[in-house]
């Protein structure tokens, strides 16, 4: 069974949600045919793919970017973890060259 709960992450958990976590976290994870167990295979591949995340985020380099007063508010109204968002953003953007032509 699937229970969605909308939560507000600035306001304090309630003892129905704090109980309902605590369940949650005594209650075993169990395969099913929808969230099969994972093959060797697949977490050899997960193991692969957070490796190459680990080493690219070592290779970060440290720039100033002059952006608008809009754009920065927008931003950091994403919270803690903006400049990692943005730079998701800045990847995905420069990837596409039609919207590196529309911007030139």
């Amino acid at each position: 069974m699937t229970v969605y709960e909308n939560l507000n992450f600035n306001d304090k958990l309630t003892e129905e949600q704090i109980a309902m976590l605590q369940e949650l976290e005594a209650s075993p994870a169990v395969p099913d045919e929808d969230c099969p167990e994972l093959t060797d295979e697949q977490i050899a591949k997960f193991a692969e793919a957070a490796e190459e995340r680990r080493q690219s985020l070592q290779n970060k380099q440290t720039v100033a970017v002059r952006l608008s007063p809009q754009a920065l508010k927008k931003a950091k109204s994403l919270g803690n973890g903006y400049n990692a968002v943005l730079s998701r953003i800045l990847e995905a953007a420069l990837a596409d060259n039609e919207t590196i032509k529309h911007y030139l």
